[in-house]
């Protein structure tokens, strides 16, 4: 990981930006003695959030796709 200077990254903000994104690789800001981290966010997946479940269909799930609602649902519809 690269380490630069807060007056470093004033100079060059946009190319140190644009190479970050890149690289994929985070750069470290020292200032006063402390240091910040510029990182790139990776976008996560939504579908990573989802719990698994593999107890709510009990029985084979091949069998939902036949099941006939007709007769147990009255909508009067137009």
């Amino acid at each position: 990981m690269k380490t630069i200077t807060v007056t470093e990254l004033r100079g060059n903000i946009y190319r140190l930006l644009d190479e970050i994104l890149i690289t994929g690789v985070p750069i470290e800001v020292t200032k006063g003695g402390r240091k910040l981290r510029i990182t790139p966010v990776a976008r996560k997946n939504k579908l990573q959030n989802l719990v698994p479940r593999p107890d709510v269909i009990n029985g084979n799930p091949d069998d939902i796709v036949d099941i006939s609602w007709e007769k147990e649902i009255h909508l009067d519809l137009p």
